[in-house]
């Protein structure tokens, strides 16, 4: 009887243990399986890639304030741009999606964990060795291809570079479909009791369709490299238009990857905005299913419009028509979520945190991006500023405006959640008026210098672009300086910032229903539904207090 006692003595002591116990320093820097752990591992290891990345996208800009090639060799520059768009795309915005994906969605579905957390810690350190892998190119000959790798350039032009760029992309692409299984699972099979899909946070939502384009269309391009690999090592003329290879066949596989790719990148943030705007503005969010819905529409529209990258290829012109239609038609479901997001607002109590600011930045920046995109879709136009800077101007405000936007708002967001003290409001003030200005005096003047003909991919050109070349260069100081107050803000936060508590923004979702930062296995108890995840204002989330448990033993 006195055993018994003792054991169950024992196990409430162990329980209370776990309940409250956290993560040391140690294991952020060691194969862990706590997908919290993970998260931050992805997130910290991306922005340093994004620094890396920036610092190679300044040097670029450097080499493009004057006409001549006075600052880099254009072989050089070739290189910079190269290794500076695989960056920004492969080891930073995808795998900053999967590193708030890896925190949050356990924690929104009420989950202990990732269905797979073995593999969801193999998924992560491929990322580190990969970007390793990518940097070490520039010592062997860096690749020239551009991050399309279009034979026959890739095929002639630092041939060892271009297959250690082959390989590491391929880890990277691995990473990213080992993710997507994890995620497919853990949101499908590991809701807690009584959420079904329409309960789900949309964040959640935004993840499947993600993982559901990752798993179509990642193989494709893996495909594609290493058919390239083939013929790079072993002679092969799968591309190689000496040998009798097609080219474009290769662009069609790069493509079909590629433009889906974009929805890769975007629709976690689009998952975010969904979440960050309703808690900032005190409403709950405009159309529900319609924002749910409208992310496996881009899904799987995404997957039928890779052909409008090609129009100049030769592509025939009943084909180009219907990739054009395809990719005006895919605005629709997007053009839902803008105005949802802006229905939800309207009306609401807005709060103007930099939470909130980078998210109605994100708004404002990513619907000039798609107006431009729709100008792409046309073919006439398309074929006039094909390979221009309206082409770059283009892919910067949907990316580096949506995504990188996106993923600031994120941060602001949910720090205090991860750390458990608050970000100085002030600085992510200055932090967002820095980037918001930065940003539009690099790219906005690039939309000019499309149209008037431009070329991109090239370091020497007309003495009549200078100007703008110049105001463009001097905007992408202020964009790389721009990071420095997040920086300190951050380390400083998570040092000697405020405490947040467990729910400072008062928002409903479950990650907001345990400690902050949560507990080892997130829920003391297993939670359980008591208000939407949006019903800011109902009668159900006046009567539960925005800040009551949504739990129970």
């Amino acid at each position: 009887m006195t055993t018994q006692i003792q054991l169950q003595e024992g196990i409430k002591i162990s329980s209370a243990i776990a309940e409250t116990a956290q993560r040391k320093w140690q294991d952020y820097f060691s194969f862990n399986t706590d997908h919290k752990v993970i998260g931050i591992q992805y997130l910290v290891t991306s922005f340093i890639f994004y620094l890396i990345g920036g610092l190679l996208g300044t040097a670029v800009r450097t080499e493009l304030a004057t006409p001549d090639p006075d600052f880099v060799s254009p072989e050089v520059y070739n290189s910079l741009f190269t290794v500076h768009a695989t960056i920004m795309i492969f080891l930073w915005i995808i795998p900053a999606g999967a590193g708030l994906a890896n925190y949050l969605v356990p924690l929104m579905i009420g989950a202990k964990d990732m269905a797979f957390p073995r593999l969801n810690a193999l998924a992560f350190w491929l990322i580190p060795i990969s970007g390793i892998l990518l940097l070490s190119s520039f010592f062997v000959g860096a690749p020239q291809a551009g991050w399309t790798s279009y034979p026959p350039l890739s095929l002639i032009s630092g041939k060892a570079g271009e297959e250690i760029w082959i390989l590491s992309i391929l880890l990277l692409g691995t990473s990213s479909i080992l993710g997507a299984v994890n995620f497919f699972v853990t949101i499908i099979k590991m809701r807690t009791p009584g959420m079904g899909f329409n309960q789900m946070p949309l964040f959640c939502w935004a993840m499947l369709a993600t993982s559901a384009l990752i798993l179509t269309a990642t193989p494709v391009l893996a495909a594609a490299l290493i058919m390239l690999s083939f013929d790079l090592l072993t002679g092969t003329n799968f591309f190689n238009p000496a040998g009798g290879g097609d080219p474009i066949v290769y662009q069609h596989m790069f493509w079909f990857y590629s433009h889906p790719a974009v929805y890769i990148m975007i629709l976690p943030f689009f998952g975010v905005l969904s979440e960050v705007i309703p808690v900032h503005a005190r409403k709950p969010i405009f159309g529900y299913k319609a924002l749910a819905y409208s992310s496996l529409a881009i899904a799987f529209l995404g997957l039928i419009v890779w052909a409008h990258h090609m129009f100049t290829s030769g592509t025939p012109g009943w084909l180009r028509m219907f990739f054009m239609i395809a990719t005006m038609i895919i605005a629709v479901p997007t053009g839902i979520k803008i105005f949802s997001w802006l229905a939800t607002m309207w009306g609401g109590k807005i709060q103007l945190t930099s939470a909130m600011q980078f998210a109605m930045g994100f708004i404002s920046i990513f619907v000039l991006g798609g107006i431009t995109g729709i100008m792409l879709a046309s073919v006439p136009f398309d074929i006039h500023v094909h390979d221009t800077y309206f082409v770059v101007a283009h892919l910067h405000y949907v990316l580096f405006g949506g995504a990188v936007f996106g993923i600031y708002a994120a941060l602001y967001h949910w720090f205090p959640k991860m750390t458990g003290r608050m970000l100085n409001e002030p600085w992510g003030s200055v932090h967002f008026i820095l980037s918001y200005v930065g940003f539009n005096l690099t790219f906005l003047p690039m939309h000019i210098l499309g149209i008037q003909g431009m070329p991109r991919r090239v370091a020497m050109y007309d003495p009549k672009f200078a100007d703008l070349n110049m105001l463009c260069t001097i905007g992408s100081y202020l964009l790389a300086v721009s990071t420095l107050p997040f920086i300190v803000n951050v380390i400083w936060s998570w040092m000697y910032g405020s405490k947040a508590g467990d729910n400072p923004w008062k928002g409903l979702t479950l990650e907001w229903m345990t400690t902050s930062p949560p507990p080892i296995e997130n829920f003391k108890t297993t939670p359980v539904l008591a208000t939407g995840p949006y019903d800011y204002g109902s009668n159900k989330s006046d009567n539960q207090s925005d800040t009551t448990p949504h739990s129970k033993p």
